[in-house]
């Protein structure tokens, strides 16, 4: 039985991963360490109470001690716990750099002295910056354009350092755009969602053509499912994922006011974004190619089943959006003058 370490598994793409790897295996073992911040929520855990291959442990991963204590028990390590969200990191780029990059190496320092199968980093494609006319490739060069993308690259490039210097057995993703359920209601597609259901304004940035690549969750977890199944001959190296399916800001916003039969009026045109990247797509070929995975949602029912899940799980994000202080306190700071 294999035993992986999942760190930011409370949050919105961990929480999806470790529920979809314990429905596909019944012979790993998951230790999910979570700090539990505001966007890590236990709730989104609340399935797995009974389930004995999961173990939920609240911690830091800046806190050697913890780190410690738990690598050695893995064979695994997958790397979700991060300080995310592009706006926050404008306001806050100190909370990043702590967590992104300093908490990164302390899981990279403890997987070193103890030794480990393998150590996948999950990095972002925000590390690229603007795609410009084509797809980002892996060989691109890095161009972070905000503290969040400049903070993920930063650990993305550590990760591999962890590699070349010490031959630890590391593989980088950079993912495009996620979507899907427990995405917690700051973020676009759930701020729109919510909004929309209680009639309030939907803030565009600019003029709303800025485009982005979208996946669903589920997809994202299989690709990394498959990273880890992948042989060392990958080890040092990084895999985009990506769909191919950009959207626009207006089009998605579009899709969500249709699904919730909201009018056009929702729509608030706000001040842009300090710094805001144009274009964001991966290039996948490597991944279709190396690993034999490609998609398998497509995006209208994607796009569906998430505004539904929000429709259907409405305490969940209420209580994020009227009672958390943290929330509140950004969202007024933030959007104060838009």
């Amino acid at each position: 039985m294999k035993t992986i370490l999942v760190t930011g598994g409370a949050g919105f793409i961990g929480s999806n991963f470790v529920y979809y790897m314990l429905d596909k295996y019944d012979d790993i073992q998951i230790i999910n360490l979570d700090k539990l911040t505001y966007a890590g929520n236990v709730e989104n855990l609340d399935g797995l109470k009974d389930n004995p291959a999961h173990e939920f442990i609240q911690g830091d991963i800046c806190d050697m001690d913890i780190v410690k204590r738990l690598v050695p028990r893995a064979d695994i390590i997958v790397n979700f716990a991060a300080e995310t969200h592009v706006d926050r990191s404008i306001l806050f780029a100190g909370d990043f750099i702590q967590t992104d990059i300093y908490g990164t190496f302390c899981l990279l320092e403890a997987a070193r002295e103890h030794g480990i199968d393998k150590f996948v980093q999950i990095s972002t494609d925000e590390v690229y910056g603007d795609a410009g006319d084509l797809p980002s490739r892996e060989t691109d060069a890095l161009m972070p354009r905000s503290p969040y993308a400049a903070s993920k690259a930063g650990a993305d490039r550590l990760a591999f350092s962890y590699w070349t210097t010490f031959d630890l057995p590391v593989i980088i993703t950079r993912c495009s755009n996620n979507f899907g359920p427990f995405r917690y209601p700051e973020k676009l597609i759930p701020l729109f969602v919510t909004n929309a259901i209680d009639n309030n304004k939907l803030p565009v940035y600019g003029s709303g053509k800025n485009t982005r690549d979208w996946i669903f969750v589920d997809d994202h977890c299989e690709a990394i499912d498959r990273v880890i199944q992948a042989g060392d001959k990958y080890n040092g190296e990084v895999f985009n994922i990506g769909t191919g399916d950009e959207f626009s800001i207006l089009e998605i916003t579009d899709c969500i006011l249709q699904h919730l039969n909201k009018p056009d009026a929702l729509i608030k045109f706000v001040q842009d974004r300090l710094g805001h990247v144009k274009r964001h797509a991966v290039n996948t070929e490597k991944i279709q190619r190396e690993l034999d995975w490609k998609p398998t949602l497509d995006f209208k029912h994607a796009m569906e089943r998430t505004v539904q899940w929000y429709v259907d799980n409405e305490p969940w994000w209420r209580k994020i959006k009227e009672k958390q202080a943290d929330y509140k306190q950004f969202i007024d700071e933030y959007y104060k003058e838009r």
